[in-house]
Order: structure tokens, then sequence, then C-alpha cells
């Protein structure tokens, strides 16, 4: 599994769309992370991150908010939409995913 988790300073990054980096992170078979990468993403355009991460090898994302197109688009690139993460680091969120642990709340994005 490969996530993505945007991010801002170092921890979640509430709208994804506009994020400093994206976290990518390498899962293996054992659920545990075996690489972490920051990614600076292309400038912000509707529809351009479901498809920039999809080139990627991103099979899941992880994010506190994101329109329904937004989650729309990410499905139809193969990819798992989690969205109203609370906070954390990118490690934290998907340590808590992997072992069913990661709490949700709302969506942070209303569009």
């Amino acid at each position: 599994m490969r996530f993505a988790v945007p991010c801002a300073e170092g921890k979640l990054c509430m709208h994804f769309g506009h994020c400093q980096t994206f976290a990518i992170i390498d899962v293996d078979e054992n659920n545990q992370i075996t690489k972490t990468e920051e990614i600076v993403p292309p400038p912000h355009e509707p529809g351009l991150l479901p498809k920039w991460l999809g080139e990627r090898g991103v099979t899941h994302i992880i994010a506190g908010g994101m329109g329904q197109k937004a989650q729309s688009l990410f499905m139809q690139n193969s990819i798992n939409v989690v969205v109203g993460a609370i906070e954390g680091t990118a490690a934290e969120l998907v340590g808590q995913f992997l072992d069913n642990t990661l709490k949700t709340g709302t969506n942070a994005c209303s569009h």
C-alpha cells in the first residue's frame, strides 16, 4: 500500500488541496511502514491531484476535508479515500489506519 497525507508544518493539513507537501508512505504486506518521503504538489487545480497522486502509485489518501467531487475523482483513480481525520503526523495517521484506531470526525470540507 502507498498512502498520501496532505501536510503543513509536519502535520495533517485540513484541506488537502492547499497543503504544503504530501507525505508519501509505503507500507509492506506486514503493515509495516517501509519508506516515507515528502513531495511538493503542483499548483492547485481542480481535478489535478487525484491523477498526479495516482501516477505516483498512491493507493490510499487520508485527509481532514475533501469535497465530494474530489473524492469521486480519487475513487476513479483507484485511490481509497478516508476523510475526517482529526490531527497528527502522517506516520501517526497511517499507523492508526493500519491498526484500526484512526479516529475521524466530520468532513472538514463542505464543497
